[in-house]
Formats: structure tokens, sequence, C-alpha cells
């Protein structure tokens, strides 16, 4: 037998005894990756969000239309408050559902 075939299976050997001797928490432990990548990918979305209103807002301002601006950043603030917490949008609707239903 060569030595890497022996070096393979004594590692092999010390994996499958870790592997019984750790309780299942402790395998099950881990990194929560969809969620990991959900909240990098919103952070990403939210600061291309803003530099494209930032490029939208400096369009106005450059055309001296204040009222269109004010509009349009009112309108950006509802959007990115829609978008990136529509849980908030939930609990928000259902209080005043509950105040105008009773």
């Amino acid at each position: 037998m060569t030595r890497h075939a022996l070096y393979l299976i004594v590692a092999v050997a010390i994996v499958g005894l870790f592997a019984a001797l750790a309780p299942d928490v402790a395998l099950a432990a881990g990194n929560d990756v969809g969620a990991n990548l959900g909240s990098l990918l919103e952070q990403y979305a939210g600061e291309i969000y803003g530099g494209i209103v930032a490029i939208i807002s400096l369009v106005f301002l450059l055309n001296r239309r204040y009222s269109e601006l004010m509009v349009f950043l009112l309108a950006a603030v509802v959007v990115a408050w829609m978008v990136f917490s529509p849980d908030e949008i939930a609990s928000a609707a259902r209080s005043i559902g509950s105040k105008i239903l009773g």
C-alpha cells in the first residue's frame, strides 16, 4: 500500500470518528448563507437606488425645477419604504385598518 493511500484512509477514519462523536447540533450549526446573501443584495440594491435618486435629483436641481424635485423625492422615499421594508408596510396597513374598521 502506498503512503498516500494510507494517509487518505487515516484522514477518512479521523473525520468519521469526529462525525460519530460530534452532536447533531454542532454538525447542523453553520452560517445561514441565504440570509447573508439576501442582506448583502439588499444593501447593494439600496446603494444603487440611492445613487439613481441622487443623479435624477441633480438633474432637477440644475434645471431649477424645485417643486418637481420635491414631488420626486417624496415619491422616491415612499417607493423605497415600500420596497425595502415590506413588514413595516404590513403592520402600518393592519393598524390603519383596525382604526378604520374598529
